[in-house]
């Protein structure tokens, strides 16, 4: 019996689609909605998109529901709650957003003191310190950003700006390495990093699918993908 979860993306978003598509295990699927936006990179997706696309996920029946879109909960301090509510109503499914998943990720695998290493530029990576710290406990004790220009510029980025920025920041303090960004193509080189590295590796697609996967109870692990997807630990 295959089942059934939706995302939502927005519109500029190359990444998504390839990794669930390329990494879902057999049984499990993911259908998608497409987001418009502003005029500048790394603002939320517009509300009326949200709303509409999630109603018509509903119509596929789908279990659960997220936002691929981690830099959108950093603008409003009340983002994540009101587009939940928006989303769950839309769908009638249960809703969170990838930057919900990845900080309750880091609580579930009992991680406290993280480092984030993203496409964004210096002004969203402060917000998105904030938002981890404020927002989930968490204590964020290094971090870069690549000033990533163009939303779709952010889908052709390679693994290796995430593993060499991996090894600039790294120290031994540091208990996860958290990836922001829905359309940084990380997900599949997570195993690799756990062990360069010695400690988990979250991503933004690898938090969000560990979510859909316990909001959707299924009894399923996938050792493959590292850690947190392997060990699946309660939120």
């Amino acid at each position: 019996m295959t089942r059934h979860f939706g995302v939502l993306i927005p519109a500029a978003n190359t990444t998504v689609e390839v990794e669930y598509t390329r990494l879902l295990p057999e049984g499990l699927q993911a259908h998608y909605g497409r987001l418009g936006r502003g005029p500048t990179l790394f603002i939320p997706s517009l509300v009326a998109d949200v709303v509409y696309q999630s109603q018509l996920l509903g119509q596929a029946k789908v279990e659960a529901i997220a936002l691929a879109q981690t830099s959108a909960s950093l603008h409003a301090d009340d983002y994540d709650a009101v587009t939940t509510q928006q989303m769950r109503e839309g769908a009638a499914a249960p809703a969170i957003t990838s930057a919900m998943a990845i900080g309750q990720a880091a609580r579930a695998l009992g991680l406290r003191r993280i480092a984030l290493v993203t496409p964004y530029s210096q002004d969203a990576l402060a917000r998105a310190k904030r938002y981890f710290e404020s927002k989930h406990g968490l204590d964020v004790v290094a971090m870069e950003g690549f000033g990533t220009p163009d939303a779709y510029a952010i889908g052709a980025l390679g693994p290796g700006n995430a593993r060499d920025a991996f090894r600039r920041i790294d120290r031994p303090d540091i208990e996860a390495l958290v990836v922001p960004g829905g359309n940084f193509p990380t997900m599949a080189h997570v195993p690799a990093w756990e062990a360069t590295f010695g400690k988990p590796v979250i991503t933004t697609n690898g938090a969000t699918l560990w979510a859909m996967v316990g909001m959707m109870k299924l009894d399923m692990k996938l050792p493959k993908l590292g850690r947190l997807l392997a060990e699946m630990p309660r939120a």
